[in-house]
C-alpha cells in the first residue's frame, strides 16, 4: 500500500473513535502518529514501548482529548514508520531527536510527555535533556535510565528480571516470536501464565497486523540490539561497563510515576532512589497492576494521570 493508501485505511478503522492518522517527514525519517482532539489544545505526546505500538494508548487518548491534542506515535521500527535498516540508528539519541522533531512539527514548543516500557525509558532521557520542551512528564512503568543501569548492574533480583532482554538481542528472535500467529507475544501480553483479559478480538487483529508489518519486529528489536543497557551475560559486562554522568539523568520539571507493582520485569526497587534525581515528584503505586496496568486498569491510569496534572496546574 501507497503510504495515502495505509493513512485511509486506519483512518476508516478508528473513524468512530474520532482518531486520524498522518505521518510526519522529520529527522529523516516518516513517522507514523494518531492524534485525537483539537490541535490548538496543549500537547499530550504518548510513546510506547514493545511489543505495542500507538494503539497502546488508545483509551488514554479518548479520555484525555477534551482537553488536550492527544498524540501517540510509532515510533521508528513500528509498526508504519519507517525502520532503519542500521542497528546504529535505533541509538536513544536519534529516537530522542525524532521526539523533539515531531513536537515542533506538531506545531508545539512544549508538551506534557507520557511514556510507557521502552518509550518510557526513553522519555525520562527526554525529559532530562529536553526541560523546556516538557511542561509535564508521565512515567508508567518505565524505569529511569541512571537507577536501572545501578539495578542491572547490582541488583540479583532485576538482573534476572531483565535477562530476557539478552535473548531479545539475539539473531534469529524474529522468527521465534511470530511462530503460531505471534503466539510467543501474545503470551508476553498477558500475567502469570494466563492471557490478556483486555484483548478483545479487535485489538487482538490490530496487535497482530502490527507484528506482521513488514520489519516491525526486527525494528521493535533492534531497541535491546542498540542498547548498552543490558544485564550482565556470559561474554558481556553489561552496565556494570558503563561510565555515566549522574548529573544528566536529573529531571527538573514535574514528574508523575505510575507503578503496577506486580510487574515481573520491572522491580519496585527501581522506584528506590528516585527523589535524588526528581525534585518534583509523586508517585503512584497500584498493588494489583503489572507491567500492562494501561490496559488492565484504564480508568484507574486516567484518573491518577488527571488529579495529578489539576493539582500541577492548581499551584
Amino acid at each position: 500500500m501507497s503510504p495515502e493508501q495505509l493513512i485511509e485505511r486506519e483512518n476508516q478503522l478508528d473513524a468512530a473513535d474520532g482518531i486520524r492518522h498522518a505521518f510526519a517527514q522529520v529527522n529523516g525519517l516518516k513517522l507514523h502518529y494518531a492524534c485525537r482532539g483539537d490541535p490548538s489544545q496543549p500537547l499530550m505526546l504518548f510513546v510506547h514501548g514493545f511489543p505495542e505500538f500507538w494503539y497502546e494508548w488508545r483509551e488514554l487518548m479518548m479520555a484525555f482529548s477534551d482537553r488536550y491534542f492527544a498524540v501517540a506515535l510509532d515510533m521508528r521500527g513500528f509498526n508504519l514508520s519507517d525502520k532503519p535498516a542500521s542497528l546504529k540508528e535505533y541509538r536513544a539519541k536519534h529516537i530522542l531527536e525524532d521526539l523533539r522533531q515531531l513536537i515542533l512539527h506538531l506545531g508545539k514548543r512544549d508538551c506534557i510527555l507520557v511514556g510507557h516500557d521502552w518509550g518510557g525509558a526513553l522519555t525520562w532521557g527526554f525529559a532530562a535533556q529536553q526541560p523546556a520542551m516538557v511542561s509535564r512528564f508521565i512515567a508508567i512503568n518505565a524505569a529511569h535510565t541512571w537507577v536501572f543501569a545501578q539495578a542491572l548492574a547490582h541488583d540479583p533480583g532485576q538482573q534476572a528480571a531483565s535477562a530476557y532482554m539478552l535473548r531479545f538481542r539475539q539473531p534469529g528472535m524474529e522468527e521465534e516470536l511470530s511462530r503460531d500467529q505471534c503466539a510467543a507475544l501474545f503470551d508476553k501480553l498477558g500475567r502469570d501464565g494466563q492471557p490478556a483479559t483486555w484483548l478483545d478480538a479487535a485489538a487482538r487483529a490490530r496487535y497482530l497486523a502490527n507484528w506482521q508489518a513488514p520489519g516491525s519486529l526486527t525494528g521493535g528489536l533492534n531497541y535491546y540490539r542498540a542498547s548498552p543497557m543490558t544485564p550482565p551475560g556470559d561474554r558481556e559486562p553489561g552496565t556494570a561497563s558503563l561510565q555515566l554522568d549522574r548529573e544528566a539523568f536529573k529531571v527538573k520539571v514535574p514528574t508523575l510515576v505510575i507503578w503496577g507493582e506486580q510487574d515481573r520485569a520491572l522491580l519496585p526497587c527501581l522506584l528506590e532512589g528516585l527523589d535524588e534525581f526528581v525534585a518534583d515528584l509523586r508517585i503512584a503505586r497500584n498493588p494489583q497492576g503489572s507491567h500492562w496496568i494501561i490496559h488492565e486498569q484504564p480508568d484507574w491510569v486516567h484518573t491518577t494521570m488527571r488529579n495529578w496534572l489539576d493539582t500541577i496546574d492548581a499551584r
